[in-house]
């Protein structure tokens, strides 16, 4: 089945009150998901997102994710550091620690990273883009059936681009829409054609798609085991990895 009705349990949204977030959740309840997010202030995420199940968490800690997590079918990780010194501890350690959470119980996720993270030459965004390209390599580890997803450049999209690109290899850019990237986002829970794939997504001149099987199908699988995506560069080699990383991919290798 390509295109499933529901995700038992509903769905948690990582990073829902922000600007991609907020738009995962609105297109996970259009598409009749059971919608929960995660907060930190639950008061100020209850204001911007009306009607929602809002739980209390903070990605730092592990111990407030259990009830976060608990009887949810699948995780959207929308999530991310505002300043330069929490990219370790918030773009790569929330996902440890929310798979940590999980405690080997099965279910689907999708994560937004970002293009370029496999380039070694991104100047001031280096760190960022390397703890990026991390938290893929715990997820593509940990078991779960994946689908991470790498927008291009924000609010640089035409009114007419609407065509989605599924690229692969990290090698291009392009613009694409926040609504586009959360539209996805929700669309490959529900789609059995985008499990186990990384992609780069853009936006051009053209149609929305319609038929959102095929245009995941089009695209290569990663290979199982592997901690890259099909298709990346050598940069970033995994024997050069900060010895935590090397554990935590062998802890959720072991899980």
């Amino acid at each position: 089945m390509n295109h499933p009705d529901t995700v038992p349990g509903g769905v948690l949204v990582i990073g829902a009150t922000g600007s991609v977030g907020r738009l995962v959740v609105a297109a996970a309840a259009r598409h009749g998901l059971a919608v929960r997010a995660l907060a930190r202030d639950v008061g100020r995420a209850g204001r911007l997102l009306p009607g929602t199940e809002i739980v209390h968490g903070d990605l730092e800690d592990p111990e407030t994710l259990a009830r976060a997590v608990h009887g949810v079918g699948a995780v959207v990780f929308t999530h991310g550091a505002h300043n330069a010194g929490a990219y370790e501890r918030v773009d790569y350690g929330g996902v440890a620690n929310v798979l940590r959470a999980l405690d080997g119980r099965a279910l689907r996720i999708a994560l937004m990273t970002s293009i370029n993270v496999t380039r070694d030459d991104n100047g001031a965004y280096q760190d960022l883009l390397d703890w990026k390209r991390r938290s893929e390599r715990l997820v593509r580890a940990s078991g779960h059936p994946y689908t991470i997803v790498r927008p291009g450049w924000f609010d640089a999209a035409g009114p007419g681009d609407r065509r989605l690109v599924l690229a692969q290899g990290d090698r291009r850019s392009g613009a694409v829409d926040r609504a586009q990237v959360a539209e996805v986002l929700v669309r490959s829970l529900l789609t059995a054609t985008a499990a186990g794939k990384t992609f780069e997504l853009f936006a051009e001149a053209g149609p929305a798609p319609r038929d959102w099987a095929g245009l995941f199908a089009d695209v290569l699988a990663d290979v199982s085991g592997a901690v890259d995506a099909a298709q990346d560069s050598g940069t970033l080699p995994l024997a050069r990895e900060p010895e935590s990383l090397r554990a935590d991919l062998d802890r959720l290798r072991a899980s």
